[in-house]
């Protein structure tokens, strides 16, 4: 008898039991720009807490950073957000770039993200809070309450300049600015964390200045915030940290978390 001709065995119905999922406490969705090599591994890092789900869905990008490029990416953040998982009915979404939405602007950002989920038959897609660096960082500064800070990004003037002014147009002050001036994606993700760290140090030592701002999701700044925090004594917030520490607090997760920088010790306050 060949195999083909064998009797196949009779398959056993198993039993099962259903429960929330492995989010049983929070469900997130991140969209990730198609050339950042970063913001993955940082806010899984930072994520990584029983209970809490982080899915991920790309989207198209310029290797260039631009004000042009930047403001594209709002038509295709309907199309990233329809691709995150309906049936996980994410309490919150954020979409991982900084520049993108000072260029686009943070209620078109989640109009955009919210068309997406709404076309995905989500089933918390009218309740999905939505969030993005800017808009977290904002917040962080309010939980911490610093208003003077030093501001360091990798990006070009024009960049840098637009969000310099939409910084300052919320209260906060720029006490010092600095930048590594690339606008080329895969330059900034390999800038050494030592670099930031020095780029940290020497803006934020001021006694005038009440934490440090390093903007882009690009940058691999998480690794030195501990030291840098240590050095002078005063916090410092990164764009993922910022994303990674808002998602958690509008989906209900206060917990005092130590070793993830001042911030994850902070509660939010609106």
């Amino acid at each position: 008898m060949t195999l083909t001709e064998a009797t196949p065995a009779p398959t056993l119905q198993l039993p099962f039991e259903t429960d929330t999922g492995i989010g049983y406490r929070a469900k997130l969705g991140l969209i990730v720009l198609e050339t950042d090599q970063t913001i993955e591994p940082e806010v899984s890092g930072l994520l990584g807490l029983d209970g809490v789900a982080l899915y991920h869905s790309r989207i198209p990008s310029d290797p260039e950073v631009t004000p042009e490029t930047l403001a594209r990416m709002e038509a295709n953040l309907p199309a990233a957000s329809r691709l995150l998982p309906a049936a996980a009915a994410l309490d919150v979404v954020g979409y991982g770039c900084t520049s993108g939405t000072t260029i686009i602007g943070e209620e078109k950002v989640a109009q955009a993200v919210r068309a997406g989920l709404e076309a995905n038959g989500g089933k918390r897609a009218g309740g999905s809070a939505v969030t993005n660096p800017l808009t977290a960082v904002k917040a962080a500064l309010r939980a911490l309450e610093a208003v003077r800070i030093g501001f360091i990004t990798p990006y070009l003037p024009d960049v840098t300049d637009a969000m310099h002014r939409h910084l300052e147009q919320q209260g906060i002050v720029i006490m010092q600015m600095a930048s590594f001036n690339q606008s080329e994606e895969e330059v900034v993700a390999r800038i050494t964390p030592a670099s930031i760290r020095d780029a940290i140090l020497s803006v934020g030592r001021g006694e005038d200045c009440d934490a440090v701002f390093v903007s882009c999701t690009n940058l691999r700044v998480l690794p030195v915030i501990a030291e840098a925090e240590a050095e002078l004594g005063k916090a410092v917030i990164s764009s993922n940290l910022a994303l990674a520490w808002h998602m958690l607090r509008l989906a209900g997760i206060a917990d005092s978390l130590p070793g993830r920088g001042r911030l994850f010790e902070t509660t939010m306050t609106r």
